[in-house]
This record gives C-alpha cells, sequence and structure tokens, in this order.
C-alpha cells in the first residue's frame, strides 16, 4: 500500500497551485448543474440528438447529463441510457476520442469495471497525458480492490493536473487507509476548487465533507455541511441522507426515519428502503420494518433485472438482517469471486459469521481489514466475528479504533452496544 503516500506527496507538492487557477476537468465544462438547468438540457440535447445524430457535442453533453442524473437520483436508468447513446454514436464513428472517453466513466457508473479498465487503457494509449483517463482508471481499479494500481494510477491523475477531480480521489484513499484528518483536508480542498458553476459537483463535495466530519464525531461540523449542500442543490439526495445520519447519531430515530421516508418517496432505492426498515425494527415497528425490507429486496431485483447485478448489496441485505442466509452467503460468494474491495470482502465475511462458517469468517474479515480502514461497519463486523472465534482482546482492540461512538447505522450501533456489555462480562 506503499503506493498510497506516493499519491499524497504528489499532491502536496502542488499546494503553491492557486487551486481556483486548476483547470475544470473536461467532462464537465461549462455545464450548470443546477436542478433545473439538467432537466432543461435533458430536453435540449435529446431533441438535438434526434434531428442530428452524428452531433458528437450534443451526444457528449446528453450522456454527461445523464451520467448526473444518475447520481442525482440514485437510480442507474439513466446511466444506462448514456451508454446507449454513446454507442449508437461510437458505432458510426468508434474513433471519436470525447465519446470514448465519457463512455469509460459511464462503464465504471454501472459497475462494468473490467470493461472500464479496458476502455480507459485504451484511451491513456492514445492520449497518455489526459489525466482524467486515470481518474477512471483508478476508480474501476479501486471498486476491484486492486488498490495498488487505483493509488497508482490517482498518483498520475494528480501529477497531470491537480485540482478537484484529484484531490477527491486522494481524500477517499487516505479515508481507506483510516486517515479520517488527511481525508477531510483534501477533500476541503476539492470543495474549496469546484466552480460555482456546478452547483451538483459543489453538493456533492459538501456532502462527503459532511460524512467525514460525522465518522469523527463532529456533529456540528457536519451538519453545517450538509446544510451548505442543501442550499446549494435543494433536495439533494447524501445531504438529506447526511442529515437523517446527523439525527441517528443524536438518538433522534424517528426524525431520521421521516428524512429516509421522505427521501424514498423522491428517490425509491434500495438503500433508502433498507435504512426505513432498519429503524422501523429498532423502533418496534415490526410490519413496518417487514414492509420496506422486502420493498428493498424487490428493488435490487428490479435493478437486476435492468441487467445491473449487484450481488454483495444483496447479499449484505440479507444477513445483515438475518432473512434467507443461503441466498445470502451465496451472492457473497459470488461477489468475491469477482472483486476483492473490502466492503465485499467484508460483505462475504458476515455472510460466513451468520452461517456460522466461522474460520472463513475470520479469514475473509481479515481481508476486509487489510486498508487500515476505520469504517464502523467493517470494525463491528470484525469485532463480533473475533469475539465469537474466542479473540476478546482482539475484539476490544477492534471497538477501540471506531472514530467515534456516533455510529449513524442503527443496526451496527446496536451491535455494537450489545458487543460491549458482553466483552463487559
Amino acid at each position: 500500500m506503499a503506493t498510497a503516500f506516493v499519491v499524497v506527496a504528489t499532491i502536496k507538492d502542488a499546494r503553491t497551485i492557486a487551486v481556483a487557477e486548476v483547470p475544470e476537468p473536461r467532462l464537465v465544462g461549462a455545464l450548470d448543474t443546477s436542478r433545473d438547468r439538467l432537466a432543461i438540457t435533458v430536453k435540449e440535447m435529446t431533441a438535438r440528438v434526434a434531428l442530428q445524430p452524428d452531433n458528437a457535442a450534443a451526444v457528449v453533453r446528453l450522456a454527461e447529463v445523464l451520467l448526473r442524473l444518475q447520481r442525482i437520483n440514485q437510480d442507474d436508468r439513466s446511466g444506462r441510457a448514456a451508454i446507449e447513446r454513446l454507442d449508437a454514436f461510437l458505432s458510426r464513428h468508434p474513433d471519436h476520442y470525447e465519446t470514448a472517453r465519457v463512455k469509460a466513466s459511464a462503464l465504471v457508473s454501472q459497475h462494468r469495471f473490467t470493461e472500464g479498465i479496458a476502455h480507459a487503457n485504451r484511451l491513456i494509449a492514445r492520449d497518455p497525458r489526459d489525466a482524467w483517463n486515470y481518474g477512471v482508471l483508478g476508480d474501476a481499479y479501486l471498486e476491484l480492490g486492486d488498490y495498488e494500481r487505483a493509488f497508482a494510477a490517482f498518483d498520475r491523475m494528480g501529477a497531470l493536473q491537480p485540482g478537484p477531480p484529484a484531490y477527491a480521489r486522494v481524500s477517499y484513499a487516505l479515508e481507506l487507509k483510516g486517515d479520517l484528518p488527511g481525508a477531510l483536508e483534501y477533500m476541503q480542498r476539492a470543495a474549496d476548487g469546484t466552480t460555482p458553476s456546478d452547483a451538483e459537483s459543489q453538493a456533492w463535495h459538501y456532502s462527503q465533507l459532511g460524512m467525514l466530519y460525522l465518522q469523527q464525531g463532529l456533529r456540528a461540523d457536519a451538519t453545517r455541511e450538509f446544510e451548505r449542500a442543501l442550499a446549494t442543490f435543494p433536495y439533494y439526495p447524501a445531504a438529506i441522507e447526511g442529515v437523517a445520519r446527523v439525527r441517528i447519531a443524536g438518538g433522534e430515530l424517528k426524525a431520521a426515519r421521516t428524512l429516509y421516508r421522505e427521501q424514498f418517496a423522491r428517490t425509491p432505492a434500495t438503500h433508502l428502503a433498507a435504512a426505513v426498515g432498519d429503524l422501523s425494527a429498532v423502533l418496534g415497528d415490526a410490519a413496518d420494518a417487514r414492509r420496506y425490507h422486502e420493498m428493498a429486496e424487490q428493488i435490487e431485483r428490479g435493478i437486476w433485472a435492468g441487467g445491473q447485478r449487484q450481488p454483495q448489496v444483496m447479499s449484505r441485505l440479507l444477513s445483515e438482517r438475518g432473512r434467507d442466509l443461503a441466498t445470502a452467503l451465496s451472492l457473497g460468494e459470488e461477489a468475491a469471486a469477482r472483486q476483492r474491495d473490502i466492503l465485499t470482502m467484508d460483505t462475504v465475511a458476515w455472510a460466513y459469521f451468520k452461517s456460522g462458517r466461522l474460520d472463513e469468517a475470520v479469514r475473509n474479515s481479515t481481508e476486509a481489514l487489510r486498508t487500515g480502514s476505520r469504517d464502523a461497519r467493517l470494525l463491528y463486523h470484525a469485532a463480533e466475528i473475533r469475539h465469537a472465534a474466542g479473540d476478546a482482546a482482539g475484539a476490544r482492540a477492534l471497538l477501540n479504533r471506531l472514530p467515534s461512538r456516533d455510529i449513524t447505522d442503527v443496526l451496527i450501533a446496536e451491535g455494537v452496544t450489545r458487543l460491549e456489555q458482553s466483552l463487559r462480562q
């Protein structure tokens, strides 16, 4: 993992560059990303492409906006539509660089990581000085759990073009390694360098800052960043979820459930339904919990039907709630066979644990901890597994690594409380 430190050194060498002077990534360009403007742009570019199917600028702009809407609406259908538009154009103009460049990002957004890597490498061969392609390459390697290659790609990106896209990736690399203050510093630099015309990116950066503050138990700072995101981009999903997590950390579970329910009505995503169900379970509303947990599974199966199969999502959904453990384990093993990132390894470790296969749980949990992450879910699961294996000291050590007792997932918070009580006996 030494490569990650090279990334940081490269970016720190660029401290003398004025952030405001860093050129914007070409993927964003001069796009106004307010909610209304994005909707108008989709209509305008769709009409233009219908009349001029070989208008490269219109195809690229339409695909960019669709990818933004995928992030905003938490709906992968926009990403699939972007790829369809790009493929239609590339079938007639296979060597068009800008269109191929956007497709690389779209492939990764659809969890087609191996394809994204191959696509990004072809683009790098054509233009080794284009920093953005290294970011896409690193994103894909990161999701597959190949952290050495991911950090090397981010290092190259930062060396070629220091600026918000590189800083945000360094922030996540540091978060993976458990350096939350460092992650916060680089995410702040990314936020500071984002153009005010790009409201959606600003809101995303502020939301990430909020989560980094919240992980460290700094609720007031987190709330400030989430509110800033919402002022910049009203009803921004990540910010609303952030506020809900602040409420959970403060013990306001009913208020958190209301926020999650309202957001679910706007963007019916798997994780939102699961969050409502979890809160209802803790609040004693078993019927509501069952209803939302079933909705979460239905939504995820619908995503699979659309072509985006993410077995680790369903495995975690089932195993953490004690539902159909045989399927949870099978899906966890399927996920780990194709990607070894720490979240997937934690998922399969927990499925093994809940299925009573402790040796496999310990082995996979150890792999999930290999970067030094201080993620509460990973640490709690690992501690629970160590405790079951008879390693009480190891379990205590893992719980002591939690950056804060402000745990923003009710299932994890309850689990930590129970485990601490058991360790004290």
